[in-house]
């Protein structure tokens, strides 16, 4: 009896729990802005390749597993990447200065998350720097909460930043 009681404590904790993550993230914003930056020993032409070479992408950052072009929208470049967890978005590129800067946007219907990620490249001495800016919108309340209070909303950039740097055998420092 007395295991039957101590599940029962620690399951309706748990339940508690995640109530509370719920409620808080109601309060939480919607949308959210965050940036990285890193250096990289090659000129902005070489990282714009590897950025735009979408196809290529799984080859290089094991958390896209897969890569596939799908119909221009209006003239704009459509790829659908499917996440090492099996999960696919849908990104369309809606803006693009080559090879300074790249602007794609998640479009569907019905996902739990939205937004832009921005690439920004700018020649520095013996390369150049790239800065992602995410702005984002998360609409379930529990993910905003996660997004917000354990992992962080800018883990998918530090690992998109640094499979880059390996990709080109360099290994790079973030910063906000």
């Amino acid at each position: 009896m007395k295991v039957v009681k101590w599940i029962s404590f620690i399951v309706g904790g748990l339940a508690a729990l995640v109530v509370l993550a719920i409620v808080i993230g109601w309060f939480l914003p919607v949308g959210h802005t965050a940036s990285r930056t890193a250096r990289f020993q090659q000129p902005p032409e070489v990282v714009w390749q590897a950025i735009t070479d979408y196809a290529a992408i799984p080859s290089w950052w094991d958390w896209s597993q897969k890569a596939e072009r799908l119909p221009d929208r209006e003239g704009r470049e459509v790829w659908r990447e499917t996440n090492k967890f099996g999960d696919a978005v849908t990104m369309e590129t809606i803006e693009s200065d080559p090879p300074r800067k790249l602007v794609r946007e998640i479009v569907g219907e019905d996902l739990p998350f939205g937004g832009t990620w921005t690439w920004e490249i700018k020649p520095v001495e013996d390369g150049c720097t790239v800065t992602i800016t995410e702005d984002g919108e998360i609409y379930n309340p529990f993910f905003r909460f996660m997004a917000r209070f354990v992992l962080g909303y800018r883990g998918t950039m530090d690992t998109y930043l640094t499979a880059l740097g390996k990709k080109f055998g360099e290994e790079v420092e973030l910063s906000d």
